[in-house]
């Protein structure tokens, strides 16, 4: 049986955050500063510049995502934070128009990327990720918890398609289908409470 364990994401655990976004896929290039960016800005930026803008964001707090380990290796990653704060969804016109939610309210929280190192996938860390990704948000202060993850139908899909999450693994973590976006996209929610 594996272990998985996470932790926030902090200025200590840097190289453990790199560790996990570098295991196969776009996590290297991207350094999770798409969701960040308008699509202008990300064009113009580079990956050392990408990096240096995560590292930045990780020191002024507070923890953009967590990260999971395995057996105390880091082994996968997810942004969750306030979605205001994520200047790319509000002008994402899918996400803008599916969403009841005031898109200025704080207490709204988005998880935008997810990352697992290639030799741990399938092993239940998205899940793992999310889960303690909801509890966090909880703990944070997070009313409602948006997802915009992609709906497999079933079907084996490349991975750098699967960034967003799969559909299956939210349903898993409680969150309930709210609206379709497009074809294969769906904008899921998970209500806290009070």
């Amino acid at each position: 049986m594996v272990t998985i364990t996470t932790e926030v994401a902090t200025t200590a655990r840097w190289d453990d955050v790199q560790h996990a976004l570098t295991g196969g896929g776009d996590g290297a290039s991207c350094q999770c500063i798409w969701p960040m960016l308008s699509n202008k800005d990300w064009n113009e930026t580079t990956t050392p510049q990408r990096t240096e803008m995560f590292r930045d964001e990780i020191a002024q707090g507070p923890p953009p995502g967590l990260i999971a380990y395995v057996d105390g290796e880091a082994a996968g990653w997810i942004r969750i934070g306030p979605r205001i704060r994520q200047e790319r969804i509000p002008r994402t016109r899918m996400i803008a128009a599916a969403s009841t939610e005031p898109l200025d309210d704080e207490s709204v929280w988005a998880v935008t990327c997810f990352v697992v190192r290639r030799e741990h996938r399938g092993s239940g860390i998205n899940l793992a990720l999310l889960r303690a990704g909801v509890e966090y948000a909880r703990s944070s202060g997070a009313r409602v918890i948006e997802g915009y993850p992609v709906d497999t139908g079933g079907e084996k899909k490349r991975t750098n398609d699967l960034f967003h999450g799969t559909l299956g693994t939210f349903l898993a973590a409680g969150f309930a289908e709210k609206t379709e976006m497009k074809p294969g996209r769906t904008l899921v929610e998970l209500e806290l409470g009070a």
